[in-house]
């Protein structure tokens, strides 16, 4: 690793609408841009690592780990505390290049795609391969992406076939695709249940899990589309649920799009902003965890860090350059921190009630205690009074707070939210993979079922949701076209070898 140094690349922040961001130019180091922006970002490059002795193709982060892949046909893997490389770095098993990686939600697994026409998925316990999912066609693989609530993965490749595997049993699911094409972008929406793909002819394709094609907006990027992604939030109104979509491409440009699903199970799109002037081919795209951040470059890959206000980038220089976020990143409460507050609240968060494996454990008093140490402590009263523990905590919705709970502030109703969003996420990076644990109750699935939805949860959990929450998703929010539930007996039996392993 370098020794650290300061420098800045400029970073505009704004609403989910319009957060943008500049470019980062392909050396690492940085330009003001001479145009009219919102309050800039300054950074530090804290660290460059040259361990690649080829193109770094990508990065990403999980909560505690960092992963890189390249031209040389392996994989690198980082501790993000110091950066340091793990004992069982470098993952060589791809025959050639390795395009992309990407980890699950908790971190557990690592996928990646080859020209050598396979996905590999890597355990990070031991960095030993846990499957080989070989592409439909033997086409080499160009781009892989993992719902987030790792029940698929999808991998795209050069002649334009799409395949898409049930990620528990690492079986192929369905396969699809567009003729005389290559996939090089992809990307699940939030709620899991739909990706975006983008291709070499620059059409940006949407589709659902059993592989239909949703929505077409061709000529997205009239020289070919580099990347795209969704952001993390999902927006809901009345009748429609919306996504937020980032994709870029070879014509110079960054474009910010609105996908709606409404009620009638219909698709649109629409181009919000278009974001112009960059010089050169806009290669990377990324949002932050909170959505507030979007990292654009000239460089191969970006990727924001989930839990830290860091930035990795990858380049064809054969380095990965760390970045810190110094001025004016934000919290999770929304309020400004320095990059060194960030860390540590991201790091040290432990209390008793934190260091339970499952939210769903926690007593009352434990939630009185975390209410505390969120700075939530007017709301210990409120809480105790209605018997509140773990499980009650995680099925909180804003319905219940207004209407049960009598909180009364829309403010402190959505901060609390959030909180509660933030412990969800942090409690399945236990080693349970998330795939495994009840979206309601955040616990190991006994009897997963198939709900309207398509997300699976606990019989008993699901059952209790419908007869109390006037049949609406979980998930989505959306009402469930039928209470009809479906025994998921692949990923019961796949929990079951899970436990007799562990």
């Amino acid at each position: 690793m370098s020794s650290e140094k300061m420098t800045s690349f400029t970073l505009r922040q704004g609403q989910l609408f319009d957060a943008e961001v500049n470019n980062i130019e392909l050396n690492g180091q940085a330009r003001r841009r001479k145009r009219q922006v919102p309050a800039l970002q300054m950074t530090s490059l804290i660290c460059t690592l040259q361990d690649h002795r080829d193109d770094v193709n990508w990065c990403a982060f999980s909560g505690n780990l960092l992963a890189t892949c390249s031209g040389d046909k392996t994989l690198r893997v980082y501790n993000t505390r110091d950066f340091s490389e793990l004992p069982f770095s470098p993952l060589s098993g791809h025959g050639y290049s390795v395009h992309c990686c990407c980890f699950t939600t908790c971190g557990q697994f690592l996928a990646s795609c080859s020209t050598d026409a396979t996905t590999v998925v890597w355990s990070m316990a031991s960095g030993e391969i846990e499957a080989v999912l070989e592409h439909p066609g033997r086409s080499p693989v160009r781009i892989c992406a993992l719902s987030p609530d790792s029940a698929h993965l999808v991998s795209g490749a050069s002649d334009g076939t799409l395949a898409l595997w049930d990620f528990p049993s690492k079986q192929l699911h369905r396969t699809g695709g567009v003729n005389d094409t290559t996939l090089v972008a992809c990307s699940f929406s939030p709620c899991s249940q739909v990706f975006i793909t983008g291709s070499t002819y620059g059409d940006l394709r949407l589709w659902d899990l059993n592989m239909r094609q949703l929505h077409a907006e061709k000529n997205a990027h009239d020289l070919g589309v580099t990347c795209c992604t969704f952001a993390p939030s999902i927006l809901s109104g009345g009748q429609v649920v919306q996504f937020r979509l980032a994709s870029c491409g070879q014509d110079s440009q960054l474009k910010i799009w609105a996908i709606n699903k409404f009620s009638s199970g219909g698709y649109r799109m629409q181009l919000l902003h278009t974001l112009t002037g960059q010089s050169a081919p806009v290669l990377s795209c990324a949002y932050s965890s909170d959505g507030q951040l979007l990292v654009s470059g000239y460089v191969t890959a970006c990727s924001f860090s989930p839990t830290a206000p860091l930035i990795a980038t990858g380049s064809m220089d054969k380095t990965v350059n760390i970045w810190r976020l110094e001025d004016g990143c934000r919290g999770s409460d929304g309020k400004p921190v320095s990059g060194k507050s960030a860390r540590t609240s991201s790091e040290g968060r432990t209390s008793a009630g934190r260091s339970k494996l499952l939210v769903g454990d926690w007593s009352e008093e434990d939630v009185s205690a975390w209410l505390v140490e969120e700075g939530l402590e007017g709301l210990v009263d409120k809480f105790t009074a209605n018997n509140i523990d773990g499980t009650e905590l995680l099925c909180l919705t804003k319905e219940t707070l207004a209407s049960e709970l009598h909180i009364e502030s829309v403010g402190l109703r959505n901060k609390l939210l959030r909180k509660v969003e933030e412990l969800k996420t942090d409690s399945v990076c236990s080693g349970t993979p998330d795939e495994f644990l009840c979206p309601i109750t955040r616990e190991l699935m006994r009897e997963p079922v198939i709900a309207a939805d398509g997300y699976s949860y606990e019989r008993e959990a699901i059952e209790s949701w419908i007869n109390t929450k006037n049949r609406s998703s979980p998930m989505t929010n959306l009402p469930l076209l039928t209470t009809l539930l479906t025994s998921n007996h692949t990923l019961k039996m796949a929990i079951g070898r899970w436990k007799i392993s562990h």
